[in-house]
């Protein structure tokens, strides 16, 4: 399955390259004729993402048509540039081919829908918490984990909780904080949540920038005494940390791993023991908000609280300098802007190819969304050249060991 990570790349390249330019669109494979008519001649206007989603909008206001798109398990859209490289042939599963002046795409994906506002606002709806957008809110996400009583590992992958995690994530994520993934989510507490989210956050932040799901820091997987560890528990059969044998099963039908010992079914209870009690309030989180009394910059607010502490008007400046659309509602703007602040230079779908295939990782682990089978196939071409003409094959070895030996015994 093609996680969040790999989706809010996808739309990151696709914003580069397309968004703001007027589109030639067709449906290679017929499934998608209607929305690639509907789309022709239009402009690109935004893209977004929000969990394994992926919303494109073409045209403005009655012309407008918001294209769903949904990769399912091994979809891609993949970018090729016509000067620099040969377009592939489109394949069975191409829904939707677009060229611009400067760039041709080749989409294919579980599900390509299109649609107008009142379409794209149901869906989104139905979505939950995405860990990369700003406008994420873990308030809202807690109350309706906290009433729920799936286990924990179910709620991570139901896309109406969290949006954009994956079995791999789901793993690493409840490895990484200690909690078992048949802890209920009725029966966590408000700090178990707040890790949770927060290793969300974090790991897909990662597997953004990075392109990869790495979930082992460089310093522990050496402190543990395997160098090349990318990932904790998934798929393994032993815990790098404690050596006892990890179990798996299944959980809507998707395979689940943990650690019996790293990860116990019943959480250790704190000593409350302590003759110490503190006479402080309960802390609580601070959620900014715009002060008229001392208005802070538009940058500063930003940092503080996302783009929903901004007005429409300043909302408008920042995505009009973005070369972003501007319409919509507050709402729009706001999960608009927040896609351009996840990060602006992720690494290169290339270098994470290039990544992948010196760690030795199989195309099969981790499906990416933004590279095409082909452009793939030629980079682990082209490193397996660079690698036979920097290491000698056994035979060219044996030969200069001969050829060596002949000229010692002529001399």
């Amino acid at each position: 399955m093609v996680e969040g990570h790999s989706v809010h790349r996808v739309v990151h390249q696709v914003r580069q390259r397309l968004v703001g330019k007027v589109v030639k669109a067709q449906s290679p494979n017929k499934r998608f004729t209607e929305g690639a008519s509907r789309i022709n001649n239009q402009k690109f206007t935004s893209i977004e993402a929000h969990g394994k989603n992926i919303f494109a909008i073409f045209g403005q206001d009655a012309e407008e048509t918001i294209v769903h798109v949904h990769f399912g398990m091994s979809g891609n859209w993949a970018i090729f540039d016509p000067v620099n490289e040969e377009e592939p042939e489109t394949r069975a599963t191409t829904r939707l081919r677009l060229v611009t002046d400067d760039a041709i795409t080749h989409l294919s994906a579980m599900t390509v829908a299109h649609g107008d506002r009142d379409f794209y606002e149901k869906k989104r709806k139905a979505l939950g918490q995405d860990p990369l957008r700003s406008d994420a809110s873990p308030d809202i996400l807690w109350s309706k984990v906290k009433s729920s009583a799936k286990s924990i590992g179910a709620l991570i992958m139901d896309q109406s909780f969290f949006a954009g995690p994956g079995n791999i994530y789901r793993c690493e994520i409840l490895f990484c904080c200690g909690i078992h993934p048949n802890r209920a989510g009725h029966d966590l507490t408000r700090e178990e949540f707040d890790q949770i989210w927060a290793e969300s956050v974090k790991q897909l932040r990662r597997g953004y920038e990075t392109g990869s799901i790495i979930t082992v820091d460089r310093d522990e997987a050496i402190q543990f005494g395997q160098p090349n560890l990318r990932r904790w528990i998934y798929n393994t059969a032993k815990c790098p940390k404690c050596s006892t044998s990890i179990v798996k099963w299944d959980i809507a039908t998707r395979t689940c791993y943990a650690c019996p010992s790293c990860q116990p079914t019943q959480p250790v209870l704190k000593d409350t023991t302590s003759s110490s009690q503190s006479l402080e309030s309960k802390e609580e989180l601070v959620q900014p908000f715009n002060s008229h009394c001392a208005r802070d910059t538009v940058a500063v607010r930003l940092t503080k609280g996302g783009p929903s502490l901004l007005t429409i008007a300043e909302l408008k400046t920042e995505l009009r300098s973005r070369g972003a659309a501007l319409g919509g509602k507050k709402a729009d703007l706001v999960a608009r802007l927040s896609d351009f602040l996840v990060k602006d230079d992720p690494v290169s779908p290339e270098q994470a190819a290039i990544e992948k295939i010196q760690a030795g990782e199989s195309r099969a682990v981790e499906h990416v969304a933004d590279i095409h089978p082909t452009q793939a196939k030629r980079l682990l071409e082209d490193h397996n050249s660079a690698v036979n003409l920097v290491t000698p094959t056994h035979s060219t070895k044996r030969r200069r060991q001969s050829s060596s030996t002949r000229s010692k015994k002529s001399a």
